[in-house]
């Protein structure tokens, strides 16, 4: 696994408002609005990524439900390492696993056309590692968005 966090997704309550927040409070730059159901910003080095909350728990597979101090429940983010090649999500998954992660989801084809499974180091922390065809990579290892 390359050191290099490609993304950090932020589960928000109202997309609308983070977006505005964002974008016109902070001059982030993105050509994405909410009506995609996901606004991605591109920053230096790593892209931020604004999903519902209740939607992001749903991908990682955890519970919005339990108490906040509650094993299992959902923290509101994730961060994402994204390779380029879809067989290399399994071997980052195996890895994190052998290392003393849990996998939280195995990897599997996405409902965005990409491929991509849950880890969790042993704090709990979140990550994502997937892969898309449509991803495109910068010279330095980050991710090009257009």
């Amino acid at each position: 696994m390359e050191a290099r966090i490609s993304t950090i997704t932020l589960g928000v309550s109202d997309l609308e408002r983070s977006y505005r927040f964002y974008k016109e409070g902070l001059g982030f730059s993105t050509k994405m609005t909410p009506d995609g159901g996901i606004v991605i910003f591109s920053m230096q080095g790593t892209l931020l990524s604004l999903y519902p909350y209740d939607k992001l728990a749903e991908d990682v597979t955890l519970s919005i439900k339990d108490g906040p101090s509650e094993k299992g429940r959902f923290p509101g983010f994730t961060l994402a390492h994204t390779v380029r090649k879809k067989d290399e999500v399994d071997t980052v998954l195996a890895l994190a696993g052998k290392a003393g992660g849990a996998i939280i989801k195995p990897a599997q084809d996405v409902f965005w056309g990409g491929y991509s499974g849950y880890f969790a180091d042993p704090d709990g922390y979140l990550w994502e590692v997937n892969y898309s065809e449509a991803f495109k990579f910068n010279a330095d290892g980050s991710l090009s968005i257009e």
